[in-house]
C-alpha cells in the first residue's frame, strides 16, 4: 500500500513538473538571440560637411547620397542585392550631422554616438583619426566613408571601426604607375598639397612610388599650405619658377578648386603635367569644370563617377542622383553608398547567422569583418586592417575639352592586386621594397 501511495505520489509530482517545464518553455527563449526583438527603427549618424569651403563640392554631394540611398533602401527600391526593405526589414532614420560644426570633432562624436545605433562619417584624415579612438571608447560600430590616411588601420587595430573605402597610398600608387607609363622621360617631379594628414601622406606615397618605379627622376620643390588657405599664389609661383614635369596634388573640394581657378591662368596647367589624384568632382561643378584643361590627369579615388564600371546598381544610382540633384554623383556619393551598403549588407547578414530580427553590435561586427559586398562602384572587399579596411581598383584618365565638355580619355585601370599592399605591410614598405606580389598592373 505505501508502495503504491508513494508511486502516485511520483506520478503526480512528475506530472506538475511536466506542466511547468511547458508553460515556461513558452516564456524562456531558447537562445540569447531569440531575446533579441526587432526594433521599429534603427538611427544611423552620418557625419559629412555640411557648411564650410568643403560643403559644396564635397560634403553636400555625401549627404546627397545618403538621402536618396537612405530613402530607397526603406522603400525596398533598390536592385538586388538590396531590394528588401530597411536593414533587414527594420527602418532607418538618418542623423546628420555637420563636420564642421566645431573644434572638437571628438566631443561632438561622442554626443553624436550616444543617440544613435551606429555612425558613417568624415571627410577629414585629422578627424578619422581622432574619432576611432573614441569609437572604440564608445564601443559604437563606426564606418569611416571618405578620409584617406592609411595610418587608421596601419598603424592601430580596431574592433569598433571600419572603413569601406580604399585608402590614399591606393590613389597614389596608381596615380605614379599612370605618370610613369604615360610620360617615359619622366625627369623632375614637384607636388602642392595640404599641410595636414592627408596631404602629407599623399605626398609622401606619390613621390615613393615614383622613385620606386624610377629612381633617378628627381623629387622637387614640394609645397604644403595649409587646408582651405584659399590663397596659392606663393606656391603657384615657386612651382612655376620649379617648371617640373610633373605636378601631383591631392587637393580636395574647395583647395582643388581654388588651384584650377588660380594656377590655369597662370600656365601651371599648360607648362607642367598636373595630377589631381582626388580632383574628379570638379567635373560636376558648374562654372568651374569650364576652366578645366585638356591633358590633367585625373582621379576619383576609386572607380567611381565616370570611372565606375558598368551594373545594375550604378545605373540605379546614378540616374537617381540625377533625377533629384540634376547632375551626376561625385566620388563622395559613391563612397558614401558604399558605406551605407556595407553596413546594410553586414546588418542582414548579421541577422542569417544568428538567427535574430535584432543581431547585437558583436553579431553586425562579426559579420562585417571580411565582408564583400556589391556597390556601384563594383565589389568591395574588407581585407585589410583584420578585416575592416576596404580594398578597392583604382583608375585614372585623361581630360579631353571638346565643345565645352570634359570627359576622361586614355583610361587605365589597376586591379586590386596592383595597388593595395598584402596585409600587415605598411604601404610606405611596400611601396619602398618595389611592390613585392603586385600583379595584373596594366603597362
Amino acid at each position: 500500500m505505501e508502495r503504491q501511495c508513494f508511486m502516485t505520489f511520483r506520478r503526480v509530482i512528475m506530472a506538475a513538473l511536466a506542466a511547468t517545464a511547458m508553460a515556461s518553455a513558452t516564456l524562456v527563449p531558447s537562445s540569447p538571440a531569440a531575446a533579441q526583438t526587432q526594433p521599429q527603427e534603427l538611427k544611423i549618424g552620418i557625419v559629412t560637411f555640411l557648411s564650410g569651403a568643403a560643403a559644396s563640392p564635397f560634403g553636400i554631394p555625401a549627404r546627397n547620397g545618403a538621402e536618396i540611398l537612405l530613402e530607397s533602401i526603406n522603400k525596398g527600391s533598390l536592385p538586388a542585392p538590396y531590394e528588401k526593405k530597411g536593414f533587414g526589414g527594420v527602418k532607418v532614420v538618418p542623423v546628420f550631422m555637420d563636420e564642421a560644426s566645431g573644434p572638437d570633432p571628438i566631443s561632438a562624436y561622442r554626443r553624436l554616438a550616444s543617440s544613435v545605433d551606429f555612425v558613417i562619417g568624415y571627410i577629414s584624415s585629422e578627424h578619422c583619426l581622432s574619432v576611432a579612438p573614441a569609437a572604440e571608447e564608445e564601443q559604437k560600430l563606426t564606418v569611416l566613408f571618405d578620409c584617406g590616411t592609411p595610418r587608421i588601420f596601419e598603424d592601430n587595430s580596431y574592433r569598433y571601426v571600419f572603413r569601406t573605402t580604399a585608402t590614399a597610398a591606393v590613389d597614389n600608387i596608381a596615380a605614379a604607375r599612370y605618370v610613369y607609363s604615360r610620360y617615359p622621360n619622366l625627369k623632375t617631379v614637384s607636388g602642392i598639397n595640404q599641410n595636414y594628414a592627408w596631404g602629407q601622406d599623399s605626398w609622401k606615397d606619390f613621390s615613393s612610388a615614383i622613385k620606386s618605379l624610377d629612381s633617378k627622376v628627381k623629387i622637387d620643390a614640394a609645397q604644403f599650405p595649409a587646408i582651405f588657405a584659399g590663397s596659392y599664389s606663393s606656391q603657384i609661383s615657386t612651382l612655376l619658377a620649379a617648371d617640373p614635369d610633373v605636378i601631383h596634388s591631392s587637393f580636395w573640394g574647395g583647395d582643388a578648386e581654388g588651384l584650377l581657378i588660380q594656377g590655369a591662368p597662370l600656365g601651371l596647367f599648360s607648362r607642367s603635367h598636373v595630377v589631381l589624384t582626388a580632383g574628379e568632382p570638379i567635373l560636376h561643378r558648374q562654372g568651374i569644370a569650364s576652366l578645366m584643361p585638356s591633358g590633367v590627369v585625373l582621379g576619383a579615388r576609386g572607380p567611381h563617377g565616370p570611372l565606375a564600371p558598368e551594373n545594375k546598381l550604378d545605373a540605379w544610382f546614378s540616374k537617381a542622383y540625377a533625377d533629384r540633384y540634376n547632375t551626376e554623383p561625385a566620388y563622395p556619393s559613391y563612397h558614401m553608398a558604399q558605406a551605407v551598403l556595407g553596413l546594410k549588407a553586414a546588418y542582414e547578414k548579421a541577422q542569417a547567422a544568428s538567427h535574430s530580427e535584432h543581431p547585437t553590435t558583436a553579431q553586425v561586427i562579426a559579420a562585417f569583418t571580411h565582408l564583400s559586398f556589391e556597390t556601384p562602384s563594383g565589389t568591395i572587399t574588407m581585407a585589410l586592417g583584420k578585416g575592416h579596411q576596404a580594398v578597392e581598383p583604382a583608375a585614372y584618365g585623361v581630360t579631353k575639352v571638346e565643345n565645352g565638355k570634359v570627359t576622361l580619355t586614355d583610361v587605365k585601370r589597376y586591379p586590386v592586386e596592383c595597388v593595395n599592399p598584402p596585409e600587415g605591410i605598411k604601404a610606405e614598405d611596400w611601396i619602398a621594397r618595389h611592390f613585392p606580389g603586385a600583379k595584373n598592373c596594366p603597362k
